[in-house]
Formats: C-alpha cells, sequence, structure tokens
C-alpha cells in the first residue's frame, strides 16, 4: 500500500496545477488590414482614371462629382421646385439598367423590370441607394460608379464581376410619399 499511496499523492499533487495560458506563436501587427486599405485606395484611383478617362470623351455632358465618390450627369432633368427629393420610407418607382464602363450592356432595363423601392429600408447597393436620393420624380440621371459603390469585392453573384465599376441610367417613374 505504501509503494501504491506516493505515486498517486504526487499524480493528485500535480494534477491540481492551474492551467497556463499559451503564448501566440506569431503576434500579428495589424499589417494585413494597412495592407488592404492600401490595396482599396490603389483600386479607387485605378477606377477613377479610367472613369475620367471615360468622361472625357464626351465633353457634351456635364458630369458632376458627387461627394459620396461617384460621377453622374442628367439626361432628363426636372427644374421643378416643388417636386422633391425622396425622403426615408417614400416608396420610388423606377427602371435602371447595368452596364460595363466600355457600353456593353449586363442587365438591360427589361431584364430588370420596374421596381418599387422604399427609400432606405431595403437592400439596393449603395451607388444606387446613393444617387435615388438626388432625384425628382420624372428625372433620368446616368450614374457611373466605382466598385466600392456598386457590387465591390463580392460582385452580384452573376454577371457582374468583383470589383467591377459600373455605369446606370435611372429613371423615376413616381415618388409617393409616406
Amino acid at each position: 500500500m505504501n509503494k501504491l499511496f506516493l505515486p498517486v499523492l504526487l499524480l493528485l499533487a500535480f494534477s491540481c496545477k492551474s492551467p497556463e495560458a499559451r503564448k501566440p506563436i506569431s503576434v500579428k501587427t495589424g499589417s494585413f488590414i494597412n495592407e488592404s486599405v492600401q490595396r482599396n485606395i490603389n483600386l479607387y484611383n485605378q477606377e477613377k482614371e479610367q472613369i475620367q478617362a471615360i468622361i472625357s470623351e464626351f465633353p457634351n455632358e456635364e458630369y458632376i462629382s458627387s461627394e459620396n465618390g461617384f460621377w453622374y450627369t442628367y439626361i432628363n432633368k426636372v427644374d421643378n421646385d416643388s417636386l422633391e427629393t425622396p425622403d426615408f420610407g417614400d416608396i420610388i418607382n423606377f427602371n435602371y439598367d447595368v452596364s460595363r464602363l466600355d457600353g456593353s450592356t449586363i442587365y438591360s432595363k427589361e431584364n430588370l423590370k420596374t421596381r418599387n423601392y422604399a427609400m432606405d429600408q431595403e437592400e439596393l447597393f449603395k451607388g444606387l441607394r446613393t444617387g435615388l436620393k438626388l432625384m425628382k420624380a420624372t428625372e433620368t440621371i446616368k450614374f457611373i460608379f466605382p466598385s466600392q459603390m456598386a457590387y465591390g469585392y463580392y460582385g452580384d453573384d452573376n454577371k457582374i464581376g468583383r470589383n467591377l465599376p459600373i455605369v446606370c441610367e435611372v429613371t423615376i417613374n413616381t415618388i409617393i410619399k409616406k
């Protein structure tokens, strides 16, 4: 019994030791995030150069640079001050198409059909959601969105690839105030 007592006592003594935290193998310095930020800045600058080159090909169209990071021009502008732009919750009936910077169609207005959209209460890509806020009923605007304002890194899982800047021609048919 004495031979068994000592090993059991040692086993109990060492098994009651509190667990120690393991040290990390490598220390993360945040360099991945910094590289990602720099990569996105470079991508935006490349897309901006492409977009500005395309805009310069159409000197008769007056493109406006939005503070939100996209460009637009009025195709049909309504100068009636009594018409309002949409607010949160307003129902917007609109048509739009999507094309590449080279003008090739990705989705036509017929593919996308007329859409009703509750302002800022439904999913819509960031650029179009922001662009609709600039428009009045019966206006048509051509927007040029860099990829970060369009479908971004993932695309739309169908025809729009990743990091693809797009052009959208949007017509608001009606705005129903909330």
